[in-house]
């Protein structure tokens, strides 16, 4: 999972506008972070790997001149973390396009080949991004040459986003910049991976903004417009036209779920669907779930796991009518576990991370909830600490249904081996935990608590739940290429050659 952003204005810089925004999709990336600026027909590019306030000190944002830009924060997948494969991406021919993405292309390998011996385009990182950056100006050198024109038009832009999609599976929001015109985005067929605009009018000036969740957009003063549709692309001329166009011809609008459990800040609206509201209501199916099979339960008192659990718990809390508390502390300098490469790093990390107030689990029967379990090792780990601060009894709660099976579309949950729900009973994975009692959402209740809105999507991606994946081309020998590559002990052990090409996302 990524971040990106762009930034188009009427005046300049803005450089210190995507700063901002990047430090508030932190959330969504803490491998690498990226800005690259238009000055005219120049571009400016500083990316590395690291935090954004570490990629970007004073003098690079003042160096980074220009009126239009984009950025990215990148999110550690499987395989190496090279400065190579941080993005912004950037292919010279034709007009100068750089690229900045989130998803992951599921037919990458296949793809990989056919630039090569069709296209005479080589791949020389192991990110898809580089794979659609190259589809894409591949497309457009096409469209050049049929046409003979030597200025590029939106409709030359949507025809080759158009053959992009027909070449391209899999789940990906894509940001980019055509030096010397403009700022273009789109959206895949499915609308897996979120997508928004918003624009910001003061007098005579004016600002486009694209992003991968509301939030970032309206701390930049933005008002949001709308979501890009599903298979949708728009581009912004350096005038600050804006031009839209359905760019495939089978679209549905299926999101990613997690984006709703977990990845996305709960300030954020996501296809017309605000994040907070979706948690509240998961906390409410969850207790409801917990008072039909637990109706006279001994629960004295409700503890999130913050930060992504704090929401679902308050409702929790409100519907079993117990008293809530902040049980758990969190030492905010320390990054997201669920998207830290290696185990003995999670593990780590859990110890650093949170830290017991222990006057609220003495001689108590304690109710953690939260967002999901996919290991189950922070579980473990946080069930241990309640016990060692003297918890009477801990019962532990997921907002989301047992994780069982891979996300192939942006989001590395390790191999499906390693998940604690593979071919485990409830009984047996509450055991494992060393939790009393352990409930799981259910997934009908899932999808209800995120399908509120009936403007909002009525169907999701939630294939890390039950194996059904949207683009319906998902093979079992990529998915077992994929198992392979997501082992804990390929990451940690793997050196930057023994990646397969093409494999695996770094957007």
């Amino acid at each position: 999972m990524c971040g990106i952003l762009g930034i188009l204005a009427n005046k300049g810089p803005i450089s210190n506008l995507l700063y901002d925004g990047l430090l508030v999709l932190q959330h969504r990336g803490q491998d690498a972070a990226g800005i690259v600026v238009s000055d005219e027909n120049k571009l400016h590019l500083r990316k590395d790997n690291g935090l954004v306030n570490d990629v970007f000190q004073k003098e690079h944002i003042h160096n980074l001149r220009g009126r239009a830009g984009i950025a990215h924060v990148r999110y550690p997948t499987a395989g190496t973390a090279s400065a190579a494969e941080a993005q912004p991406l950037y292919v010279n021919h034709p007009y100068g396009i750089s690229l900045a993405h989130n998803g992951n292309l599921t037919n990458a390998e296949a793809l990989t080949k056919e630039l090569y011996k069709e296209n005479l385009r080589h791949i020389n990182t192991n990110s898809d991004s580089e794979i659609l950056l190259n589809i894409l100006a591949n497309e457009l050198e096409n469209n050049r040459k049929e046409t003979e024109a030597p200025n590029l038009k939106p409709d030359d832009l949507f025809k080759a986003i158009t053959g992009l999609h027909k070449r391209c599976s899999g789940g990906y929001a894509v940001v980019g910049m055509i030096a010397g015109y403009g700022l273009f985005a789109f959206r895949d067929p499915n609308g897996i991976r979120p997508l928004v605009f918003g624009k910001n009018n003061t007098g005579d000036d004016y600002s486009w903004g694209i992003s991968s969740e509301s939030v970032a957009l309206n701390s930049l003063g933005f008002d949001t417009v709308s979501d890009l549709a599903p298979g949708e692309a728009m581009f912004i001329d350096n005038e600050g036209n804006m031009f839209r166009e359905q760019c495939s011809e089978n679209t549905k609008l299926s999101p990613c779920i997690f984006e709703y459990v977990y990845f996305a800040r709960p300030d954020s609206v996501i296809d017309g669907v605000s994040v907070h509201q979706a948690r509240l209501n998961m906390g409410t199916k969850l207790a409801q779930k917990i008072l039909k099979e637990w109706p006279d339960h001994d629960i004295d008192v409700v503890i999130p796991v913050p930060d992504s659990g704090r929401i679902s718990a308050i409702q929790v809390a409100k519907e079993l009518d117990i008293d809530y508390r902040e049980g758990l502390v969190k030492n905010r300098y320390i990054g997201r576990t669920f998207i830290m490469p290696g185990q003995s790093l999670r593990r780590d990390s859990v110890r650093k991370k949170l830290n017991t107030v222990e006057h609220e689990f003495i001689g108590k029967k304690v109710l953690l909830v939260d967002d999901s379990i996919v290991r189950g090792n922070t579980s473990r780990k946080i069930v241990e600490m309640a016990r060692l601060s003297g918890a009477k009894k801990v019962y532990f709660a997921s907002a989301a249904p047992p994780v069982r099976f891979p996300n192939v579309y942006g989001i590395d949950m390790a191999a499906s081996s390693e998940f604690i729900a593979n071919k485990n009973t409830t009984e047996e994975i509450a055991d494992n935990m060393g939790a009393d009692k352990l409930f799981y959402q259910d997934l009908e209740d899932l999808v209800e608590s995120v399908k509120f809105e009936a403007t909002g999507p009525q169907e999701f991606d939630t294939s890390c739940f039950n194996g059904f994946y949207v683009t319906e081309n998902v093979s079992s020998e990529y998915l077992e290429k994929i198992e392979k590559i997501r082992s804990d002990s390929s990451k940690n052990h793997a050196g930057a050659n023994e990646e397969p090409i093409g494999i695996h996302n770094q957007g």
